[in-house]
């Protein structure tokens, strides 16, 4: 009996397994960030931070009707282990918890692969806490979005002022000076 090709089923099923999933995800290819939302030639990726939260929108009367209106993101960070590093909020910012802070503002946008996905963007960021974790981020890359987008109905005249929280996840692509 060989012992390298004789294993028994139960303990070959999950091998197989790990074999076909790892197998899909190297043939699955990542979406291409759009040329427009590529950081300036002097930045170089720092890190990346995947965010799970809501996105928060308010009912609010328009000269034609009525729309939900985005208010501000609430969402937390993590680190490629999905251990908690930070959050993110209105302004907006992205705060890590050692208490470093940037601030950003929209530079460009894109739809999502997916218009049902809140767009992806490319934000021009600046310091605005201590020293540490995210005080050096020069940019901010909104990628890999999924949900978030503002509801298709539910506002009207009697929902003026009504919030609604929209769950998303996406990356966060912090990039900082060369």
């Amino acid at each position: 009996m060989n012992p390298v090709t004789s294993i028994p089923a139960a303990l070959a099923a999950p091998f197989a397994l790990a074999a076909l999933t790892l197998a899909a995800c190297a043939n699955t290819p990542e979406a291409k960030v759009p040329e427009a939302l590529q950081p300036a030639a002097n930045e170089a990726l720092a890190m990346v931070v995947p965010a799970r939260g809501v996105q928060i929108y308010k009912c609010r009367a328009k000269a034609d009707g009525h729309e939900w209106a985005f208010v501000a993101p609430d969402a937390e960070l993590f680190d490629a282990t999905g251990k908690l590093i930070g959050r993110h909020g209105a302004g907006p910012f992205w705060e890590a918890l050692d208490g470093s802070r940037v601030n950003a503002s929209v530079k460009a946008r894109a739809d999502a692969p997916d218009k049902r996905d809140i767009p992806w963007l490319l934000l021009a960021a600046r310091n605005t806490g201590p020293e540490g974790r995210f005080s050096t981020v020069t940019s901010i890359q909104r990628v890999n979005t999924a949900g978030g987008s503002a509801p298709a109905s539910g506002c009207d005249a009697g929902s003026i002022g009504r919030e609604t929280r929209v769950h998303y996840t996406a990356d966060y692509r912090l990039f900082t000076q060369r």
